[in-house]
């Protein structure tokens, strides 16, 4: 059911995702709960999409699609560009851009009179999967992000300080939001022959700078019963997939991409969570983890430190196996008093209503409402 708008209400579209239902990463969950909150508000929300959904709308959200080339370099732009042009045909109040790659097709929607936010992600060019054209492309698009959209997101203060040092460029700073609470089902658990509170967890893209095969080799290392889940996919790393999975471990499980009830299912039951990416602005997947009550471990990079903020166990690359064993040594007391920081802290800062009040006011004064 589409809520009906209200006097204060915009038509939104986002772009430059997959498209939801999120079934990929970060951007996508974004796109996902933010459009459905906007949703819920009255507001009127088109996500543009490149898989065709099976309905035609998605919590409330619209769901549009259209076609793209698959290929690594050309997937996400050829898709932005057809579908800025649609846009520019089927005309909303506002835009919102994901990625800085696409901070080129942002100009369009403004020549026409519509405002655009650019949410500008992390620092993409550092990403190994990028030939120098690609690394190009997004050096260039930084730039492009400081001049063509109406506003500028950056998703974590390490961005924002970035974008303010080196361009000059003031940026809103919106943080991404996670849900609270734990589920209380473990279908994917009993599927997967998990216990609860018996294995180690990893999410993310299959991607080198998301550290899965460091994370694997760490646990190789550590004597425990416990099992090892790493969870993901990526569509362009093959050869370092196939890396991640040489393991003959039988304690190590690796389903591939699991998403929706089953990953939050991972994340409210594990004994703690692995966040290993050293690479973007905030990771949606380390705030949920902390939302669900994880004991949380992550790679210490400002970006993760800064979402931590004191609720987690830091670790360097070479230091992971200690940190696991410290984990697994210290007391279920201390362990849930870790827990209970995380929680506390993503309630504090990264509920999903205050990213949506943040983005509504931007919006609304974007439009002049």
């Amino acid at each position: 059911m589409v809520p009906k708008p209200n006097s204060s209400s915009i038509k939104l579209a986002i772009l430059g995702t997959r498209g939801i239902p999120a079934r990929y990463g970060g951007f996508e969950t974004f796109a996902e709960e933010l459009g459905a909150h906007l949703a819920a508000r009255g507001h009127q929300v088109t996500v543009y999409c490149r898989e065709r959904p099976a309905e035609p709308f998605c919590r409330g959200v619209r769901l549009r699609y259209l076609p793209t080339l698959r290929h690594k370099y050309l997937d996400t732009v050829v898709h932005t560009l057809l579908s800025t042009l649609d846009l520019l045909v089927h005309r909303r109040d506002a835009a919102l851009y994901c990625n800085a790659a696409n901070a080129l097709f942002t100009f369009l929607p403004r020549l026409f009179g519509m405002p655009v936010a650019l949410n500008v992600d992390g620092l993409e060019r550092h990403r190994k999967k990028w030939n120098l054209l690609g690394r190009a492309w997004y050096r260039m698009s930084e730039r492009l992000s400081t001049w063509f959209p109406s506003a500028v997101v950056s998703d974590a203060r390490r961005i924002a300080e970035y974008y303010q040092l080196r361009y000059g460029k003031r940026t809103e700073f919106i943080p991404y939001g996670a849900p609270v609470g734990k589920v209380e089902t473990t279908e994917v658990l009993a599927r997967l022959g998990l216990e609860a509170g018996k294995y180690f967890l990893y999410v993310s893209r299959m991607e080198p700078e998301n550290n899965a095969l460091l994370v694997r080799q760490a646990f190789e290392e550590l004597a425990t019963d416990l099992h090892l889940a790493l969870v993901g996919d990526a569509p362009y790393a093959r050869a370092y997939i196939e890396q991640v999975r040489n393991t003959r471990d039988p304690r190590i499980l690796q389903p591939g991409a699991i998403y929706g009830q089953g990953y939050h299912e991972l994340t409210s039951h594990c004994f703690a969570y692995i966040h290993a990416t050293e690479v973007g602005g905030t990771h949606p997947a380390l705030i949920e983890a902390m939302g669900r009550g994880a004991l949380v471990l992550y790679l210490n990079t400002p970006e993760n430190a800064e979402v931590a903020g004191g609720a987690g166990i830091p670790f360097e690359p070479g230091d992971l196996t200690r940190q696991l064993r410290f984990a697994l040594d210290m007391s279920e007391a201390e362990r849930e008093q870790w827990r209970a920081r995380a929680v506390d802290r993503v309630r504090e800062r990264y509920t999903w209503d205050a990213v949506t009040d943040a983005y509504e006011r931007l919006l609304l004064r974007l439009v002049g409402k």
